[in-house]
């Protein structure tokens, strides 16, 4: 999904923007991404029942390249300027098409390898089909980053605990849930928390159809290259 450059908050010291660099090589992607890659700004494709796309949607953009053994083995490689804004949202999609109140279960592993350097977040970013609701949920962060809107509660859902922010980008609500700690593995069982929203909040409808659940890296800053591996990542649900 590509998103509006206003979408979240950043405290990065704000420079000239850089324009989009040209196609670089996977110079340092792993050697064993053999079965896909690319450098182009809105490339994807599809493996496994998932969709792959590098989605280099944001202002003053660098460089970044993607790769994948699979639709859920899969990485990029980015180096986008220090400055504010994000950048991208490389992802890989599952899509659902269940209502929230027919969802029998929807849960999901993920194991990645990120960088203790730039500015970024790791990300689930779950969608209804209409694109009225936005629903983050932030399993690990680094750097000037922050969500859209004001704190709203601490919860534990899903097998993790949160701090939970409620707010608008200007076309969509956004429910961010931030794990109070960093993680870069685990298993979370979404259903919960999209029925928290729905009927301990009232935030949106039970009927409301989730499309797709989207994971990947939304990042700020990367400057020189770094590194973003998925070494595992399954989304199910029905």
């Amino acid at each position: 999904m590509v998103k509006s450059a206003i979408r979240r908050i950043t405290t990065a010291v704000l420079a000239p923007a850089m324009a989009l660099g040209a196609v670089v090589g996977l110079a340092s992607a792993p050697a064993s991404a053999a079965v896909w890659n690319s450098c182009d700004q809105w490339s994807g494709t599809s493996l496994n029942g998932y969709k792959l796309y590098n989605n280099i949607w944001g202002s003053g953009a660098g460089r970044q390249c993607i790769w994948a053994n699979s639709g859920t083995n899969w990485g990029i490689w980015a180096d986008h300027p220090n400055t504010g804004g994000i950048k991208s949202y490389a992802n890989s999609t599952k899509t659902i098409n269940k209502t929230i109140d027919s969802l029998g279960r929807l849960t999901s592993d993920y194991h990645v390898s990120v960088p203790s350097s730039g500015a970024y977040n790791t990300s689930y970013d779950i969608w209804d089909t209409d694109h009225q609701y936005e629903i983050m949920l932030w399993v690990n962060q680094n750097g000037a980053v922050g969500p859209i809107g004001t704190w709203q509660a601490s919860v534990t859902l899903g097998g993790h605990s949160w701090n939970v922010y409620k707010g608008t980008n200007g076309s969509n609500q956004v429910f961010s849930f931030l794990r109070t700690s960093d993680s870069s593995s685990g298993t979370v069982d979404i259903k919960p928390i999209l029925q928290w929203l729905a009927y301990t909040k009232g935030w949106m409808p039970g009927n409301e159809t989730i499309g797709d659940v989207q994971f990947g890296y939304e990042v700020t800053s990367s400057s020189g290259g770094l590194n973003f591996n998925t070494n595992n990542l399954t989304i199910s649900g029905g």
